[in-house]
């Protein structure tokens, strides 16, 4: 476990800020609180901790995020403590599941980089944060094969999804491990031009008109929050 650093940088705070996914999957996770009161909660890709935080304060017991960059943890142990929920919390530096390897939770959510470009900042934020390479599942795949080990009985998982990179494949690998799968939310996320000029031109031209949409100068496109459920034992 890593703890908070006194300091975090302004340049980092502001490159970790809530998004437009965050917010729709907090708003997901609000719509049925009786679920989340007394989980075990872990986030992966956990950045700045704000959802581990709403989390907690919906009465999750425990709280345990992972994240590839070593500012992102600090950054949300420090919002963890302000709030006086660190003592309940467990944050990890490591690459998706191998902080968490063997263990088994209620609730897992993610917000994970799964924009289908090549890893570069865009509009001040890490390259981590948004890219998902070619067709913007190189995270979104292991994530979804590591669910049924890590999936409590009966528990999990709620994750943000870009209509535009395969909805249908997700619900398949899901399946395939004998998991649930449904739509819980969708909502239009507007997508800055600097981003959509990186976009992998072949996801592109096969979704616009589809789950993307241009109005003028401004785009926007369609995102999911998906429902993960493991059978109960």
């Amino acid at each position: 476990m890593t703890g908070a650093i006194e300091t975090v940088r302004p340049v980092i705070v502001a490159a970790l800020r809530p998004s437009e996914y965050t917010a729709a999957l907090v708003q997901a996770l609000q719509a049925d609180p009786d679920r989340i009161r007394g989980a075990r909660v872990l986030e992966i890709g956990s950045g700045s901790g704000i959802v581990l935080a709403a989390l907690g304060t919906m009465g999750a017991a425990a709280l345990c995020g992972v994240d590839i960059e070593p500012d992102a943890v600090a950054a949300g142990q420090r919002l963890l403590d302000d709030l006086d929920l660190g003592a309940q919390v467990e944050l990890y530096r490591g690459d998706m599941w191998l902080p968490v390897a063997n263990r088994r939770f209620d609730l897992i959510v993610a917000n994970l980089p799964h924009f289908p470009m090549k890893p570069v900042p865009v509009a001040g934020r890490l390259p981590t944060w948004s890219s998902g390479g070619g067709d913007g599942r190189w995270l979104l795949d292991p994530f979804l094969e590591g669910l049924p080990v890590h999936l409590a009985p009966g528990g999990r998982a709620m994750l943000t999804h870009n209509a535009f990179v395969g909805l249908d494949q997700s619900r398949a690998i899901a399946r395939s491990h004998g998991l649930s799968f449904r739509v819980a939310l969708t909502v239009l996320v507007c997508i800055a031009e600097e981003k959509l000029a990186r976009m992998t031109p072949a996801v592109l031209r096969a979704e616009e008109g589809r789950s993307l949409h241009r109005y003028g100068p401004h785009t926007f496109g369609e995102m999911h929050v998906v429902e993960i459920g493991a059978a109960p034992r």
